[in-house]
């Protein structure tokens, strides 16, 4: 609960009862019981003041990696997009962005200075925030490798300024500070050429597309790579690309990609996870772990 004589203190955006679907990049899902969209920093500060302590909180950027269960998350959102979106040049090679800043921003903003390193974040889905929180990675590139700082905010609303030292990172996992949630990053970055940068930013999204679902709903890579293979040849091999499960199918084009046919009910998308892993473990011996991350109740029957 929040004391409603400080709601005037908000001048972010409040929703109730509002639905995941139209959030996540899978667009399914249930609703979440508060949705907040801050208009700054300091707004958050505030409305995390006056929250309960004990609220189940979820932040969210673009809605990619995620999935939300068809009852829905029984807690409050924080709607970073579109609201920690400052971008900051610190000095030549170093840029402070904020966490709702979409990767692809990040990229091509580096390249415009005629910087390098982070080109590969073009090719990330999702929000500085959300690649942060999962060292978010892509054609051999990953995030927490050009982090010369990060700042957070936990519960209580308070800021902190922390070193990757203080962090365990690995790939597709970052552990921290428990209750503490990323809100700007600074990007450690090497001179260079702005053609040759934007070049290959180009290069990489036509790789992407190439090979990639990007014209249909998905989540991005849905398993972790295992050591020394790829989900998606294990899933292959298994026979099951292209395996559909009500609105919910393996890609065509991409084995570690589940995409909305236009109808999938998270549900739906859930099973499907769960019968890749059981045949590709069945036939190969390896049990695919998720990169997506899956929260909320399921539906009442």
């Amino acid at each position: 609960m929040m004391s409603a004589e400080k709601i005037h203190h908000w001048r972010g955006d409040l929703k109730v009862n509002e639905p995941m679907s139209r959030h996540t990049s899978w667009r399914t899902g249930g609703s979440v019981r508060r949705f907040y969209r801050p208009a700054d920093l300091d707004d958050l500060c505030d409305f995390l003041q006056e929250m309960d302590p004990h609220e189940p909180l979820l932040w969210l950027g673009l809605g990619s990696n995620l999935l939300v269960r068809d009852g829905g998350f029984p807690g409050t959102v924080i709607f970073t997009l579109g609201a920690l979106t400052e971008l900051e040049w610190l000095d030549a090679v170093t840029l402070r962005a904020g966490a709702g800043v979409t990767c692809a921003k990040v990229a091509r903003e580096t390249a415009k200075q005629g910087t390098t390193g982070v080109e590969f974040l073009a090719g990330i889905p999702g929000t500085l925030g959300g690649a942060l929180a999962m060292n978010a990675g892509a054609f051999g590139g990953e995030i927490w490798d050009h982090i010369a700082a990060v700042e957070t905010i936990d519960r209580k609303g308070r800021l902190h300024k922390r070193l990757p030292e203080e962090y365990r990172v690995g790939y597709r996992m970052v552990e921290g500070v428990a209750d503490e949630w990323f809100v700007a990053a600074r990007l450690s970055l090497q001179h260079g050429d702005s053609g040759v940068a934007q070049s290959n930013i180009r290069e990489l999204l036509a790789q992407r597309t190439a090979t990639q679902p990007t014209n249909q709903y998905s989540c991005g890579s849905v398993f972790r790579n295992p050591p020394g293979d790829h989900a998606a040849r294990l899933i292959e091999s298994a026979g099951l690309k292209g395996r559909v499960l009500g609105g919910a199918q393996v890609s065509e084009k991409h084995a570690n990609f589940i995409v909305n046919t236009g109808n999938a009910s998270a549900a739906d998308i859930e099973t499907l996870i769960i019968q890749v892993q059981g045949r590709v473990e069945q036939l190969s011996g390896v049990r695919l772990e998720t990169e997506v991350r899956i929260i909320g109740e399921q539906a009442a029957r």
